[in-house]
């Protein structure tokens, strides 16, 4: 179940951890796209928040796809994500925006612990995600 009432009588999802997900993404994204991912790439998993660059959280399609789901998102600054050491830097990030990542930072930031999900691209959108925050 992505996103939910935490309270329902639902089956356990399949990780008993709810996620607080990062996303690297290009402009302009639509909600769609971001709900397909992370469909695609969490089956099954409580997605509790999102996070992203400051940038891309003031865009519509981010901030669309986190009110379907009911969870916030949180937008960090280049500058913040630059100080969060990732595992798998991406050189196509550093090239872009000078920081070695930005889904991991992300997911780091907003989360709790280490990694669950390491950086992953999934149709052209990259996620990580980490523990969210009881």
């Amino acid at each position: 179940m992505i996103g939910g009432d935490r309270r329902s009588g639902a089956a356990p999802a399949p990780c008993r951890e709810e996620l607080a997900v990062g996303l690297g993404l290009r402009p302009d994204p639509s909600a769609e796209q971001i709900l397909a991912v992370l469909v695609q790439a969490f089956p099954g998993q409580r997605i509790a928040c999102l996070a992203t660059l400051d940038r891309r959280a003031g865009e519509p399609g981010p901030r669309d796809a986190a009110a379907v789901l009911g969870v916030p998102l949180f937008g960090y600054s280049t500058e913040r994500l630059a100080r969060v050491p990732v595992p798998n830097p991406s050189e196509r990030v550093v090239a872009a925006l000078g920081i070695p990542g930005v889904a991991e930072a992300a997911a780091l930031l907003v989360g709790t612990g280490p990694l669950l999900v390491p950086r992953r691209v999934v149709g052209g959108i990259v996620v990580a995600a980490t523990a969210a925050h009881d």
